[in-house]
C-alpha cells in the first residue's frame, strides 16, 4: 500500500517526483495520519496540498491527514559514507578489503554516480544494484555506480608487528570441604575446586556441591550387556556442573541411596568429550561447601592489547549526523559506553549442565558512545560441527559461510576487548546471549564485570499494547526495518530500539 501512496504523491507534483517517505505516523485516538516526506527539490504550498490529496485517497474518511515535507540534498561525502555502510551490510568479503578512500562519488545531472575500487574477483552488478536500492531508501534522486578493478600491491600493505601479550595463567580457586565422610573412597579430601573454574582437563580433580538433579540411566557396553550409570547435576553456588558416574557393584546400593539436596564430594576426571569438557566421577563421598560460603572474586585475564582476528569498524550513519530532526541525547547516555550485541548459534542450549553447549556461529555488535552508534563488530565463527537444517533455514547461514571462519578461541578475545568497559545490551541478553559469551569467555580466562541491560523488560515497561515483544514487533513500532535472524542486523535494530526506549524513559533501568 505504501508504495502506491508514494507513486500517487510523485505523480501529483513534478517537484516531488523523487521524494521518499521518511515515516508514517498514525494516531488512532486523534484520528490523524501524518506522512513525512523528504524531497530533493524546492517545493511549494501547492505541492504539499497535492501530496495531501494523494494521501487522502488511501486514508479512511473519518481520519484527518497531513503531509510534512523537508528538503534534503545529500552531498557527495554523505553518499560516500552511506555506500561504505551499505557494502558492510551486503558483502563482508568486499568490506574486508575496502577503505573509504576506495569509494569516489560525483554529482551529475539527475543524481549521483559512484565507483568502488575492489579486487577483480568482486566485480559484479549485483552489489551495485543492492547499493542503489539502499541509497534510494535513504535519499532522493537517482543513483548509479560501478565496481572497478583495484590492483592490490601486497608489498605496500602496512603490516603490524606482532606484539607479545602479557603471559597469564588462570588461577584455580578452591575451598575447604566441611563435614567430609567417606562413602566409597579411601582417602579424606580436604579441598574442592570451584565449579565455575572447572574449565581445564585433568585426570583427577575434586569437586563438591549439592545435588540438584540425579537420574539413573542405562547403556550397552561393547559386549552388548546393559549397564547402569547415574547422571547428576551439582551446584556449589559458583556454578552448576553436569557429571556422570558409572556404578560399581560393591558400592551401588550406597550410591543409589543419594537424593536431591544431598551434599557430596566427587573425585574424578574432567576430559574433553565430543568437543566439550565433561566430568566423570570415579569416587563419591559425603561433604559440604563451607557454611556462609562467599566465593572469592576471580581474577580475569588481562584485556588483549591488540585486535588479532576481528577488528571493529567505524559505523557511519548520516542519520545520526545530519538527519532531519534535532537529535536529543538523554543525559543518562552521555559519557557512557554500551555494546549492543546479538548472536546466531547452532541451537538454543546455553547451559552446559543440560548437555553439550551449543556453539556461536555469528556475532554482531555495535558500540554506542555518548548516545550515538560509533563502531561495529561483526564476524562468523566456525562451530566445528554441522549446522542443522533448521538453523540454516532460520538464519540463512550455511556451512560454506562458516567453514573458513575463525574459531571461538580466536574471536572471543577480540570481542572481549571490544566490550571491555561497556554495559552490555541485548534483546533477551540475560536469558540467552550473555550466557553464551560468558561461557566461552570463561573458558579462555576472561571474566566480564557483568553489567547487563535487556531491552525485553524495558520494552514491556514502556510500550504497552503490543501484541508481543519480539524484536521485529518492537522494530515495526519505531519504523525500523532490518533482516531478522542475522546477528549483525538484529544487533543494529536492537541498538536503535535501545536509544529510542531510553529517549522515552529518560533514565537507565537497573542493571541486571
Amino acid at each position: 500500500m505504501l508504495s502506491q501512496v508514494l507513486a500517487d504523491i510523485r505523480s501529483a507534483s513534478d517537484n516531488l517526483k523523487n521524494c521518499i517517505v521518511r515515516s508514517v505516523e498514525a494516531y488512532r485516538a486523534r484520528r490523524l495520519v501524518i506522512v513525512n516526506l523528504i524531497s530533493d527539490k524546492a517545493f511549494t504550498q501547492s505541492d504539499k496540498e497535492n501530496a495531501a490529496t494523494a494521501v487522502r485517497r488511501h486514508v479512511p474518511a473519518y481520519f484527518n491527514c497531513t503531509v510534512e515535507i523537508v528538503k534534503l540534498s545529500p552531498d557527495c561525502e554523505m553518499v560516500k559514507n552511506k555506500i561504505y555502510e551499505a557494502v558492510n551490510s551486503f558483502s563482508k568479503a568486499v568490506f574486508a578489503t575496502l577503505s573509504p578512500d576506495d569509494i569516489s562519488v560525483e554529482k551529475r545531472e539527475g543524481g549521483f554516480f559512484y565507483t568502488i575500487a575492489v579486487a577483480p574477483s568482486f566485480i559484479n552488478g549485483d552489489l551495485c544494484e543492492k547499493i542503489n536500492g539502499f541509497l534510494k531508501k535513504c535519499y532522493c534522486g537517482g543513483f548509479s555506480g560501478e565496481c572497478v578493478a583495484s590492483q592490490i600491491n601486497l608489498e605496500e600493505l602496512e603490516t603490524e608487528e606482532p606484539q607479545d601479550e602479557i603471559e597469564f595463567e588462570m588461577p584455580v580457586r578452591t575451598f575447604k570441604i566441611e563435614d567430609f565422610q567417606l562413602l566409597e573412597g579411601e582417602k579424606i579430601q580436604t579441598t574442592a575446586v570451584y565449579l565455575s573454574d572447572l574449565n581445564f582437563s585433568s585426570e583427577e580433580v575434586v569437586i563438591c556441591g549439592t545435588i540438584e538433579d540425579i537420574r539413573e540411566r542405562t547403556y550397552k557396553n561393547k559386549n552388548g550387556i546393559e549397564k547402569t550409570y547415574l547422571s547428576l547435576t551439582l551446584n556449589d553456588t559458583t556454578a552448576s556442573c553436569y557429571l556422570t558416574y558409572f556404578l560399581r557393584q560393591k558400592s551401588a546400593e550406597k550410591i543409589k541411596g543419594l537424593k536431591l539436596g544431598d551434599s557430596i564430594v566427587c573425585t574424578g576426571s574432567n576430559e574433553e568429550f565430543k568437543g566439550e569438557l565433561r566430568y566423570t566421577a570415579k569416587i563419591i563421598d559425603y561433604g559440604k561447601i563451607p557454611q556462609g560460603f562467599v566465593p572469592e572474586k576471580r581474577e580475569s585475564k588481562p584485556v588483549p592489547q591488540y585486535y588479532h582476528t576481528v577488528k571493529p569498524q567505524p559505523y557511519i550513519d548520516a542519520e545520526q549526523a545530519d538527519f532531519l530532526t534535532e537529535r536529543i541525547i538523554p543525559d543518562c547516555l552521555k559519557d557512557k559506553s554500551f555494546v549492543v550485541f546479538d548472536l546466531e548459534t547452532t541451537g538454543l542450549n546455553c547451559s552446559p549442565v543440560s548437555g553439550n553447549m551449543d556453539r556461536i556461529i555469528e556475532i554482531g555488535a555495535y558500540k554506542i558512545v555518548n548516545g550515538e552508534i560509533a563502531e561495529s563488530f561483526s564476524t562468523f565463527i566456525n562451530p566445528e560441527r554441522r549446522l542443522s537444517d533448521e538453523i540454516v533455514k532460520l538464519t540463512g547461514i550455511t556451512e560454506e559461510m562458516v567453514a573458513n571462519a575463525p574459531d571461538y578461541a580466536q574471536v572471543m578475545p577480540d570481542f572481549y576487548k571490544f566490550c571491555y568497559g561497556s554495559i552490555l545490551v541485548g534483546h533477551n541478553v540475560v536469558g540467552f546471549d550473555y550466557k553464551f559469551v560468558d561461557y566461552y569467555w570463561s573458558h579462555l580466562g576472561y571474566i566480564f564485570d557483568r553489567k547487563l541491560l535487556d531491552t525485553i523488560p524495558l520494552s514491556q515497561e514502556l510500550l504497552s499494547g503490543l501484541s508481543n515483544y519480539k524484536l521485529n514487533t518492537i522494530a515495526a513500532k519505531f519504523n525500523i526495518s532490518f533482516n531478522h535472524h542475522r546477528a549483525v542486523d538484529d544487533a543494529l535494530a536492537t541498538a536503535k530500539i535501545f536509544i529510542e526506549l531510553i529517549k522515552i524513559k529518560k533514565s537507565l533501568p537497573k542493571l541486571q
